[in-house]
Protein backbone atom coordinates (compact mmCIF):
# COMPACT_ATOMS: atom_id res chain seq x y z
CA UNK A 1 0.00 0.00 0.00
CA UNK A 2 1.35 3.42 -0.96
CA UNK A 3 1.41 5.93 1.88
CA UNK A 4 0.43 9.54 1.33
CA UNK A 5 2.62 10.55 4.28
CA UNK A 6 6.02 11.97 3.40
CA UNK A 7 7.79 9.78 5.96
CA UNK A 8 11.28 10.35 7.42
CA UNK A 9 12.46 7.46 5.24
CA UNK A 10 10.46 7.02 2.06
CA UNK A 11 12.14 3.82 0.78
CA UNK A 12 11.69 1.63 3.85
CA UNK A 13 8.12 0.63 4.77
CA UNK A 14 7.20 1.03 8.43
CA UNK A 15 5.19 -1.39 10.56
CA UNK A 16 1.93 0.01 11.89
CA UNK A 17 1.79 0.62 15.63
CA UNK A 18 -1.33 -0.85 17.23
CA UNK A 19 -0.99 -0.37 20.98
CA UNK A 20 1.39 -0.04 23.88
CA UNK A 21 1.53 -1.31 27.42
CA UNK A 22 4.17 -0.45 29.99
CA UNK A 23 7.59 -0.35 28.36
CA UNK A 24 6.45 -2.36 25.33
CA UNK A 25 5.00 -1.37 21.94
CA UNK A 26 2.99 -3.81 19.81
CA UNK A 27 2.57 -3.51 16.05
CA UNK A 28 -0.45 -4.53 13.98
CA UNK A 29 1.05 -7.99 13.44
CA UNK A 30 1.33 -8.57 17.17
CA UNK A 31 5.12 -8.21 17.39
CA UNK A 32 6.35 -6.72 20.69
CA UNK A 33 9.19 -4.20 20.98
CA UNK A 34 10.92 -3.22 24.22
CA UNK A 35 11.05 0.59 24.10
CA UNK A 36 14.65 1.00 25.17
CA UNK A 37 14.92 4.64 24.16
CA UNK A 38 11.43 5.95 24.89
CA UNK A 39 11.24 6.75 21.19
CA UNK A 40 13.57 9.76 21.40
CA UNK A 41 13.73 9.92 25.22
CA UNK A 42 10.04 10.84 25.26
CA UNK A 43 8.01 8.01 26.78
CA UNK A 44 9.23 8.30 30.37
CA UNK A 45 6.08 6.66 31.79
CA UNK A 46 5.85 4.02 29.12
CA UNK A 47 2.62 3.49 27.26
CA UNK A 48 -1.03 3.35 28.31
CA UNK A 49 -0.70 4.86 31.79
CA UNK A 50 -4.27 5.00 33.12
CA UNK A 51 -3.88 8.10 35.32
CA UNK A 52 -2.54 10.20 32.46
CA UNK A 53 -5.17 9.00 30.02
CA UNK A 54 -7.90 9.68 32.56
CA UNK A 55 -6.63 13.23 33.16
CA UNK A 56 -6.65 14.01 29.43
CA UNK A 57 -10.14 12.57 28.96
CA UNK A 58 -11.41 14.54 31.93
CA UNK A 59 -10.03 17.77 30.47
CA UNK A 60 -11.54 17.01 27.06
CA UNK A 61 -14.93 16.73 28.69
CA UNK A 62 -14.53 20.36 29.85
CA UNK A 63 -12.51 22.17 27.16
CA UNK A 64 -9.76 20.97 24.84
CA UNK A 65 -8.52 24.29 23.47
CA UNK A 66 -9.02 28.00 23.90
CA UNK A 67 -6.66 30.49 22.29
CA UNK A 68 -4.25 32.11 24.75
CA UNK A 69 -4.88 35.50 23.20
CA UNK A 70 -8.25 35.36 24.95
CA UNK A 71 -8.05 32.90 27.85
CA UNK A 72 -5.80 31.08 30.26
CA UNK A 73 -6.79 27.68 31.68
CA UNK A 74 -6.63 25.90 35.01
CA UNK A 75 -4.31 23.07 33.86
CA UNK A 76 -1.88 25.53 32.23
CA UNK A 77 -1.74 27.71 35.35
CA UNK A 78 -1.34 24.68 37.63
CA UNK A 79 1.40 23.15 35.47
CA UNK A 80 3.29 26.47 35.42
CA UNK A 81 3.01 26.70 39.21
CA UNK A 82 4.23 23.11 39.53
CA UNK A 83 7.31 23.71 37.36
CA UNK A 84 8.30 27.02 38.94
CA UNK A 85 8.00 25.53 42.44
CA UNK A 86 10.43 22.74 41.50
CA UNK A 87 12.84 24.64 39.27
CA UNK A 88 16.53 24.90 40.22
CA UNK A 89 16.52 28.58 41.15
CA UNK A 90 14.15 31.53 41.10
CA UNK A 91 12.02 30.86 38.03
CA UNK A 92 8.84 32.88 37.96
CA UNK A 93 7.37 32.43 34.47
CA UNK A 94 6.78 29.69 31.90
CA UNK A 95 6.15 29.89 28.16
CA UNK A 96 4.43 26.75 26.86
CA UNK A 97 4.93 25.33 23.38
CA UNK A 98 4.04 22.27 21.33
CA UNK A 99 7.48 20.65 21.55
CA UNK A 100 11.21 21.02 22.00
CA UNK A 101 12.09 22.94 18.85
CA UNK A 102 9.42 25.53 19.67
CA UNK A 103 10.75 25.75 23.24
CA UNK A 104 14.22 26.57 21.87
CA UNK A 105 12.77 29.17 19.48
CA UNK A 106 11.04 30.74 22.48
CA UNK A 107 14.32 30.76 24.40
CA UNK A 108 16.16 32.59 21.62
CA UNK A 109 13.38 35.14 21.20
CA UNK A 110 12.86 35.74 24.91
CA UNK A 111 16.61 36.19 25.42
CA UNK A 112 16.68 38.76 22.63
CA UNK A 113 13.60 40.58 23.95
CA UNK A 114 15.00 40.71 27.50
CA UNK A 115 18.06 42.58 26.23
CA UNK A 116 15.94 44.92 24.10
CA UNK A 117 13.70 45.69 27.10
CA UNK A 118 16.86 46.59 29.03
CA UNK A 119 18.04 48.94 26.30
CA UNK A 120 20.82 46.64 25.04
CA UNK A 121 19.65 46.33 21.47
CA UNK A 122 23.07 45.39 20.10
CA UNK A 123 22.83 41.99 21.81
CA UNK A 124 21.65 39.70 19.01
CA UNK A 125 24.50 37.18 18.70
CA UNK A 126 24.22 33.65 20.12
CA UNK A 127 27.07 31.31 20.98
CA UNK A 128 26.48 27.57 20.98
CA UNK A 129 28.56 24.40 20.68
CA UNK A 130 29.60 22.14 17.86
CA UNK A 131 28.24 18.58 17.95
CA UNK A 132 25.00 19.82 19.49
CA UNK A 133 21.35 19.50 18.57
CA UNK A 134 18.65 21.98 19.56
CA UNK A 135 15.78 21.23 17.19
CA UNK A 136 14.56 21.18 13.61
CA UNK A 137 13.23 24.72 13.09
CA UNK A 138 15.58 27.18 11.38
CA UNK A 139 16.35 29.12 14.56
CA UNK A 140 16.99 25.96 16.57
CA UNK A 141 19.02 24.49 13.73
CA UNK A 142 21.11 27.67 13.56
CA UNK A 143 22.29 27.30 17.14
CA UNK A 144 22.57 23.52 16.80
CA UNK A 145 25.43 21.84 15.00
CA UNK A 146 24.28 18.46 13.71
CA UNK A 147 26.28 18.41 10.48
CA UNK A 148 24.05 16.11 8.45
CA UNK A 149 20.78 17.73 9.49
CA UNK A 150 22.09 21.25 8.82
CA UNK A 151 23.83 20.84 5.48
CA UNK A 152 20.77 21.21 3.20
CA UNK A 153 19.70 24.39 4.99
CA UNK A 154 23.04 26.13 5.59
CA UNK A 155 22.27 29.08 3.27
CA UNK A 156 19.10 29.75 5.29
CA UNK A 157 20.59 29.64 8.78
CA UNK A 158 21.28 32.65 10.97
CA UNK A 159 24.60 34.44 10.57
CA UNK A 160 24.44 35.82 14.14
CA UNK A 161 25.53 32.49 15.65
CA UNK A 162 28.99 31.07 16.33
CA UNK A 163 30.05 27.76 17.80
CA UNK A 164 32.74 26.65 20.24
CA UNK A 165 34.01 23.13 20.93
CA UNK A 166 31.80 20.63 22.74
CA UNK A 167 32.59 19.51 26.29
CA UNK A 168 33.40 15.97 25.17
CA UNK A 169 35.95 14.35 27.46
CA UNK A 170 36.27 11.04 25.60
CA UNK A 171 37.60 12.82 22.52
CA UNK A 172 38.98 16.13 23.82
CA UNK A 173 40.41 15.62 27.31
CA UNK A 174 44.21 15.57 27.17
CA UNK A 175 46.36 12.78 28.54
CA UNK A 176 47.19 13.54 32.17
CA UNK A 177 44.58 16.31 32.38
CA UNK A 178 42.09 15.99 35.26
CA UNK A 179 38.37 16.17 34.61
CA UNK A 180 38.18 19.48 36.48
CA UNK A 181 41.06 21.00 34.50
CA UNK A 182 39.51 19.87 31.24
CA UNK A 183 36.14 21.33 32.29
CA UNK A 184 37.69 24.73 33.00
CA UNK A 185 39.67 24.69 29.76
CA UNK A 186 36.62 23.77 27.70
CA UNK A 187 34.51 26.45 29.36
CA UNK A 188 37.09 29.17 28.83
CA UNK A 189 36.65 28.81 25.08
CA UNK A 190 33.36 30.63 25.64
CA UNK A 191 35.14 33.65 27.07
CA UNK A 192 37.48 33.78 24.09
CA UNK A 193 34.50 33.69 21.71
CA UNK A 194 32.64 36.42 23.61
CA UNK A 195 35.67 38.68 23.38
CA UNK A 196 36.10 37.85 19.69
CA UNK A 197 32.49 38.72 18.86
CA UNK A 198 32.34 41.69 21.24
CA UNK A 199 30.67 41.35 24.65
CA UNK A 200 28.15 44.08 23.88
CA UNK A 201 26.80 42.02 20.97
CA UNK A 202 26.33 38.62 22.66
CA UNK A 203 22.81 37.77 23.82
CA UNK A 204 23.20 34.25 25.18
CA UNK A 205 25.13 31.01 25.33
CA UNK A 206 23.05 27.88 24.74
CA UNK A 207 24.04 24.31 25.55
CA UNK A 208 22.52 20.94 26.32
CA UNK A 209 23.17 20.17 29.98
CA UNK A 210 23.81 16.53 29.02
CA UNK A 211 24.38 16.26 25.28
CA UNK A 212 21.86 13.92 23.72
CA UNK A 213 21.54 12.40 20.28
CA UNK A 214 24.40 14.13 18.44
CA UNK A 215 27.29 12.61 20.38
CA UNK A 216 25.49 10.08 22.49
CA UNK A 217 24.78 11.14 26.08
CA UNK A 218 27.80 13.17 27.17
CA UNK A 219 27.60 14.67 30.69
CA UNK A 220 29.61 17.86 31.29
CA UNK A 221 33.04 17.64 32.93
CA UNK A 222 33.22 18.56 36.63
CA UNK A 223 32.95 22.31 37.17
CA UNK A 224 32.27 23.07 33.51
CA UNK A 225 28.92 24.79 33.93
CA UNK A 226 30.00 26.67 37.06
CA UNK A 227 32.78 28.24 34.99
CA UNK A 228 30.32 28.87 32.13
CA UNK A 229 27.98 30.64 34.59
CA UNK A 230 30.86 32.80 35.88
CA UNK A 231 31.81 33.83 32.34
CA UNK A 232 28.22 34.61 31.36
CA UNK A 233 27.74 36.75 34.46
CA UNK A 234 30.96 38.63 33.80
CA UNK A 235 29.83 39.77 30.36
CA UNK A 236 26.06 40.07 30.88
CA UNK A 237 25.37 37.05 28.67
CA UNK A 238 22.30 34.94 29.38
CA UNK A 239 22.72 31.19 29.94
CA UNK A 240 20.17 28.98 28.17
CA UNK A 241 20.21 25.30 29.06
CA UNK A 242 18.54 22.91 26.66
CA UNK A 243 17.02 20.09 28.71
CA UNK A 244 14.53 19.03 26.07
CA UNK A 245 15.97 15.51 26.06
CA UNK A 246 17.91 15.25 29.34
CA UNK A 247 15.47 17.06 31.64
CA UNK A 248 12.29 16.17 33.52
CA UNK A 249 13.85 13.34 35.51
CA UNK A 250 15.77 11.56 32.77
CA UNK A 251 19.12 11.90 34.58
CA UNK A 252 17.76 11.11 38.06
CA UNK A 253 16.86 14.64 39.13
CA UNK A 254 13.92 16.61 37.77
CA UNK A 255 16.27 19.08 36.06
CA UNK A 256 19.64 17.78 34.86
CA UNK A 257 21.46 20.98 35.90
CA UNK A 258 20.64 20.30 39.56
CA UNK A 259 23.61 17.91 39.50
CA UNK A 260 25.96 20.60 38.20
CA UNK A 261 25.31 23.25 40.84
CA UNK A 262 24.29 25.89 38.32
CA UNK A 263 21.24 28.10 37.88
CA UNK A 264 20.65 29.13 34.25
CA UNK A 265 18.59 32.09 33.06
CA UNK A 266 16.32 30.02 30.84
CA UNK A 267 15.62 26.27 30.65
CA UNK A 268 13.95 24.59 27.67
CA UNK A 269 12.11 21.34 28.37
CA UNK A 270 9.83 19.01 26.39
CA UNK A 271 9.90 15.23 25.76
CA UNK A 272 9.62 13.91 29.33
CA UNK A 273 7.39 16.82 30.30
CA UNK A 274 4.38 15.20 28.65
CA UNK A 275 5.84 11.71 28.11
CA UNK A 276 4.35 11.59 24.63
CA UNK A 277 0.73 11.56 25.76
CA UNK A 278 0.21 15.02 24.25
CA UNK A 279 2.59 17.30 22.27
CA UNK A 280 4.06 19.85 24.68
CA UNK A 281 7.23 21.76 25.54
CA UNK A 282 8.04 24.69 27.78
CA UNK A 283 10.52 27.44 28.48
CA UNK A 284 11.19 28.39 32.10
CA UNK A 285 12.29 32.00 32.52
CA UNK A 286 14.04 33.23 35.66
CA UNK A 287 12.12 35.88 37.57
CA UNK A 288 14.70 38.61 37.06
CA UNK A 289 14.67 38.14 33.29
CA UNK A 290 10.90 37.72 33.06
CA UNK A 291 10.54 40.99 34.98
CA UNK A 292 12.39 42.82 32.22
CA UNK A 293 9.37 42.07 30.03
CA UNK A 294 6.63 42.12 32.68
CA UNK A 295 7.76 45.45 34.13
CA UNK A 296 8.82 46.79 30.76
CA UNK A 297 6.58 46.63 27.71
CA UNK A 298 4.41 43.94 29.31
CA UNK A 299 4.03 42.23 25.93
CA UNK A 300 5.70 38.94 25.02
CA UNK A 301 6.74 39.27 21.38
CA UNK A 302 6.22 35.59 20.70
CA UNK A 303 3.36 33.13 20.35
CA UNK A 304 2.02 29.96 18.73
CA UNK A 305 -1.56 28.90 18.23
CA UNK A 306 -1.35 25.81 20.41
CA UNK A 307 0.78 27.18 23.25
CA UNK A 308 -0.57 26.27 26.71
CA UNK A 309 -3.04 23.85 25.11
CA UNK A 310 -5.41 22.87 27.92
CA UNK A 311 -5.54 19.12 27.21
CA UNK A 312 -1.78 18.94 26.71
CA UNK A 313 -1.15 20.77 29.99
CA UNK A 314 -3.61 18.51 31.82
CA UNK A 315 -1.83 15.43 30.53
CA UNK A 316 1.59 16.79 31.39
CA UNK A 317 0.54 17.75 34.89
CA UNK A 318 -0.71 14.20 35.39
CA UNK A 319 2.63 12.84 34.13
CA UNK A 320 4.57 14.98 36.57
CA UNK A 321 2.30 14.05 39.47
CA UNK A 322 2.78 10.33 38.75
CA UNK A 323 6.55 10.75 38.65
CA UNK A 324 6.54 12.52 42.01
CA UNK A 325 3.87 10.48 43.80
CA UNK A 326 5.28 7.14 42.66
CA UNK A 327 8.84 8.25 43.55
CA UNK A 328 10.00 7.33 40.05
CA UNK A 329 13.16 9.45 40.20
CA UNK A 330 14.46 6.97 42.77
CA UNK A 331 13.78 4.20 40.25
CA UNK A 332 15.59 6.20 37.56
CA UNK A 333 18.65 6.35 39.79
CA UNK A 334 18.56 2.71 40.90
CA UNK A 335 17.71 1.21 37.51
CA UNK A 336 20.20 3.59 35.89
CA UNK A 337 22.93 2.30 38.18
CA UNK A 338 21.92 -1.26 37.34
CA UNK A 339 21.81 -0.60 33.58
CA UNK A 340 25.25 1.04 33.65
CA UNK A 341 26.67 -1.93 35.57
CA UNK A 342 25.14 -4.48 33.19
CA UNK A 343 26.38 -2.59 30.14
CA UNK A 344 29.89 -2.35 31.55
CA UNK A 345 29.84 -6.05 32.31
CA UNK A 346 28.77 -6.92 28.76
CA UNK A 347 30.61 -4.25 26.80
CA UNK A 348 33.34 -2.87 29.09
CA UNK A 349 36.06 -4.80 27.28
CA UNK A 350 34.30 -5.07 23.92
CA UNK A 351 36.72 -4.39 21.06
CA UNK A 352 34.25 -2.02 19.40
CA UNK A 353 32.83 -0.15 22.39
CA UNK A 354 35.07 2.80 23.21
CA UNK A 355 33.07 4.53 25.92
CA UNK A 356 30.01 3.92 28.10
CA UNK A 357 28.67 7.10 29.73
CA UNK A 358 25.59 8.82 31.04
CA UNK A 359 23.43 9.75 34.00
CA UNK A 360 20.37 7.99 35.38
CA UNK A 361 18.37 6.25 32.64
CA UNK A 362 20.20 8.22 29.96
CA UNK A 363 23.18 6.22 28.71
CA UNK A 364 25.28 6.18 25.55
CA UNK A 365 27.75 3.70 24.10
CA UNK A 366 30.26 5.03 21.58
CA UNK A 367 31.19 2.47 18.95
CA UNK A 368 34.68 2.45 17.45
CA UNK A 369 36.68 0.48 14.92
CA UNK A 370 39.67 0.39 17.29
CA UNK A 371 39.22 0.62 21.05
CA UNK A 372 42.85 1.57 21.73
CA UNK A 373 43.16 4.39 19.22
CA UNK A 374 39.47 5.46 19.40
CA UNK A 375 39.39 5.36 15.60
CA UNK A 376 35.76 5.54 14.44
CA UNK A 377 34.22 3.32 11.80
CA UNK A 378 34.14 4.74 8.28
CA UNK A 379 30.71 6.23 7.51
CA UNK A 380 30.04 3.96 4.54
CA UNK A 381 29.73 0.98 6.90
CA UNK A 382 26.63 2.62 8.41
CA UNK A 383 27.14 0.91 11.77
CA UNK A 384 24.42 2.98 13.44
CA UNK A 385 21.88 2.11 10.78
CA UNK A 386 22.77 -1.58 10.91
CA UNK A 387 22.47 -1.65 14.69
CA UNK A 388 19.10 0.08 14.63
CA UNK A 389 17.80 -2.46 12.11
CA UNK A 390 19.21 -5.48 13.95
CA UNK A 391 17.85 -4.34 17.31
CA UNK A 392 14.43 -3.59 15.81
CA UNK A 393 14.31 -7.04 14.24
CA UNK A 394 15.20 -8.53 17.64
CA UNK A 395 12.44 -6.57 19.37
CA UNK A 396 14.36 -3.63 20.82
CA UNK A 397 13.87 0.05 20.06
CA UNK A 398 17.12 1.94 20.70
CA UNK A 399 18.56 5.16 19.27
CA UNK A 400 21.75 4.64 17.23
CA UNK A 401 23.18 7.62 15.36
CA UNK A 402 26.20 8.52 13.23
CA UNK A 403 28.66 11.41 12.98
CA UNK A 404 29.53 11.08 16.65
CA UNK A 405 33.26 11.79 16.57
CA UNK A 406 33.41 14.85 14.33
CA UNK A 407 30.04 15.29 12.65
CA UNK A 408 30.85 12.88 9.82
CA UNK A 409 32.59 9.87 11.35
CA UNK A 410 31.61 7.85 14.38
CA UNK A 411 28.68 5.90 15.74
CA UNK A 412 26.88 5.56 19.05
CA UNK A 413 23.74 4.08 20.51
CA UNK A 414 21.60 5.92 23.04
CA UNK A 415 19.41 4.26 25.66
CA UNK A 416 16.62 6.11 27.49
CA UNK A 417 14.03 3.59 28.68
CA UNK A 418 10.88 4.55 30.59
CA UNK A 419 11.26 5.43 34.27
CA UNK A 420 9.03 2.47 35.17
CA UNK A 421 11.46 -0.15 33.84
CA UNK A 422 11.97 -3.11 36.17
CA UNK A 423 15.13 -4.96 37.16
CA UNK A 424 14.34 -7.91 34.89
CA UNK A 425 13.48 -5.61 31.97
CA UNK A 426 16.88 -3.90 32.32
CA UNK A 427 18.50 -7.31 31.89
CA UNK A 428 16.27 -8.02 28.90
CA UNK A 429 17.17 -4.72 27.25
CA UNK A 430 20.91 -5.28 27.66
CA UNK A 431 20.63 -8.86 26.43
CA UNK A 432 18.91 -7.87 23.19
CA UNK A 433 21.42 -5.07 22.62
CA UNK A 434 24.29 -7.52 23.16
CA UNK A 435 22.79 -9.94 20.66
CA UNK A 436 22.13 -7.19 18.10
CA UNK A 437 25.60 -5.64 18.31
CA UNK A 438 27.11 -9.10 17.99
CA UNK A 439 25.15 -9.72 14.80
CA UNK A 440 26.29 -6.39 13.31
CA UNK A 441 29.95 -6.96 14.08
CA UNK A 442 29.87 -10.57 12.89
CA UNK A 443 28.49 -9.41 9.56
CA UNK A 444 31.32 -6.93 8.88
Amino acid sequence: MTSHILHRQTKTPLPVIARGKGIFLIDSNGKRYLDGSGGAAVSCLGHGHPKVIRAIKHQLDKIAFAHTGFFTSEPAEELADWLCARAPGDFGRVVFSSGGSEAIEAALKVARQVHVERGQEKRCHFIARKQSYHGATLGAMSVGYHVQRRKTYLPMLSKTVSHISPAYAYRHQRSGESGEDYGIRAAQELEHEILKVGPEKVAAFIAETVVGATIGVVPPPPGYFREIRRICDRYGVLLILDEVMCGMGRTGTLFACEQDGVEPDLIAIAKGLGAGYQPIGALLVSTSNADAIVKGSGVLQHGHTYMAHAAACAGSLAVQKVIEQDNLLANVRSRGTQLMAVLREKFGQHANVGDIRGRGLFIGLELVADRDTKEPFVPKLNIAGRLKAAAFENGLICYPSGGTADGLKGDHVMLAPPFIISRSEVEQLAGILDKSLGEVMDAL
